[in-house]
């Protein structure tokens, strides 16, 4: 996470002219009220005297404000990494994030121990950059992940304790009310006369956001039975492994521009899981960019200014890792036709409201256990099937995590272990599954022909004007090519 520069004068001002760039950057605490809003809420401006400035929501929940019932905090975007190495500090805040929103236990000493840091030393690099203790930004995501389900889902509130992390209802209520000085019941209440049944999760960016871009590489991509675009939505089928057991749905993701917000709707079988799901349309869409950091980076990168470019992510880090894969020294066409026939022999029937879309993407186990002989009918080589295999089972042992809390130098060198995962393979896995922002697949031959060079040497010295943002330059070189590998 980047430390945030800026004094409380210009967060005021920022305030006052509701500042969409600062959303997620900046929160103001309203001594008046006891409340803390995001930076483009629309209530009226609070007087100076009464505003405290914080750079994350952590930081005013330690200073015993409560989220606004308005602009909701929850739904901020977040922040991206710093710089390609992954500050410490910030790694342990992304796997914090989700463990929560994963619904995975998470011991702080065994969060420090993977690490390769003592729990000691970790609360105290923790303080110095996020401003509270590893427990209390734990704290925070947990409860604001039940706030967000107990004001847009009618999730029992017994599930959304459990949802959050909460081992026990009574431990939740007595959190929600110590923090937020309202029951969790009382906040069902006041907000379900005001949501319809219909009503769908919402997910805040920062502007400018170019989700025309993002969803043209989308639709270039999408899979028979799986995924489409229309218009300013994207929908798909999605599986999801929880307790032991896999739950199959859909899910439906609409641009709102007017709002700087995406719209999310999801198949009832996916509720117990509401939180990760959130997190992967925050990847997938890469909703917690900050353009202000960004854009200028890129603005040396060939071809027409492009305000807004993002990193088009993974709903499922192993499906992508299979479609990178299967698409390799192949068009982006070819990778269709295959990845389709992969689906279409392997992949779960399920329903959703949409005839086209009646199939989830085959889980790492069924790949895992399903003969080479089979794969290789679908048209697909030796070589492809042992790579793929080779994935699947690594991700089935549960030794390898494609997520962007997942470890970047032990997973790259666990990917460069697999047979037939070469260089290119393993930055583009680490470019959309990890969410790494400063990959860069120098082999690539959309990149080559961008820069007019088919010398890799030539193609890296190109990129290193564009650290740590090279990922992001990638789909800027790649949309003026139109058809990306």
């Amino acid at each position: 996470m980047q430390r945030m520069v800026l004094d409380a004068d210009a967060a005021y001002l920022a305030v006052k002219a509701r500042d969409a760039r600062f959303d997620g950057r900046l929160f103001v605490g309203v001594t008046s009220t006891g409340v803390y809003c995001r930076p483009v809420c629309r209530v009226r401006v609070p007087r100076r005297e009464n505003c405290r400035f914080f750079e994350t929501r952590a930081q005013a929940e330690a200073a015993a404000f409560r989220p606004c019932l308005k602009c909701r905090p929850e739904i901020a975007p977040g922040l991206s990494a710093m710089d390609s190495s992954q500050q410490l500090a910030a790694v342990a805040a992304r796997q914090i994030a989700h463990a929560v929103h994963a619904g995975e236990a998470l011991a702080l000493p065994a969060l420090a121990a993977r690490l390769g840091v003592s729990d000691r030393h970790l609360r105290r690099i923790f303080q110095a950059a996020h401003g509270v203790s590893p427990h209390a930004y734990l704290d925070t995501q947990r409860l604001l992940l039940a706030k967000q389900l107990l004001t847009d889902t009618a999730l029992p509130v017994t599930e959304v304790a459990l949802a959050s992390g909460f081992s026990s209802l009574r431990r939740f209520n007595a959190a929600f009310a110590e923090r937020y000085r309202l029951a969790p019941t009382g906040l069902r209440k006041a907000r379900s006369a005001a949501r319809t049944p219909s009503a769908p999760l919402r997910l805040a960016y920062r502007p400018p956001y170019d989700h025309e871009a993002l969803l043209a590489f989308f639709a270039a991509r999408q899979l028979g039975g799986v995924e489409a675009v229309d218009g300013l939505e994207l929908r798909r089928t999605l599986g999801w492994t929880h307790e032991g057991k896999r739950l199959h749905g859909w899910i439906a993701c609409r641009f709102m521009p007017a709002r700087n917000e995406v719209h999310v709707q999801t198949a009832a079988a996916l509720a117990p899981v509401l939180g990760a799901v959130l997190q992967a349309v925050r990847q997938a869409l890469d909703l917690d960019a900050e353009p202000s950091r960004i854009d200028p980076v890129l603005a040396t990168v060939p071809g027409p200014p492009r305000a807004g470019t993002r990193l088009p992510g993974a709903f499922d880090g192993f499906e992508l890792a299979v479609r990178v894969i299967l698409g390799q020294q192949v068009t982006v066409k070819a990778a269709r036709t295959l990845t389709g026939r992969l689906v279409a022999r392997f992949g779960t029937p399920v329903r959703t409201p949409w005839p086209e879309l009646d199939r989830v993407f085959p889980d790492a186990p069924t790949l895992a256990a399903a003969s080479a002989g089979a794969i290789g009918e679908l048209g697909i080589v030796r070589q492809r099937v042992r790579a793929l295999q080779a994935l699947a089972a690594e991700v089935a042992a549960g030794r390898l995590a494609l997520h962007r809390a997942a470890a970047l130098d032990e997973t790259l060198a666990a990917l460069r272990a697999l047979p037939g995962v070469g260089e290119w393979t393993a930055q583009l896995i680490a470019m959309r599954a990890l969410a790494w922002p400063d990959a860069w697949p120098a082999a690539d031959i959309g990149l080559m022909n961008a820069l007019g060079t088919r010398d890799p040497r030539q193609v890296a010295a190109c990129a290193e004007a564009w650290r740590p943002w090279r990922a992001y330059a990638v789909m800027k070189l790649w949309h003026l090519q139109e058809s990306p590998l």
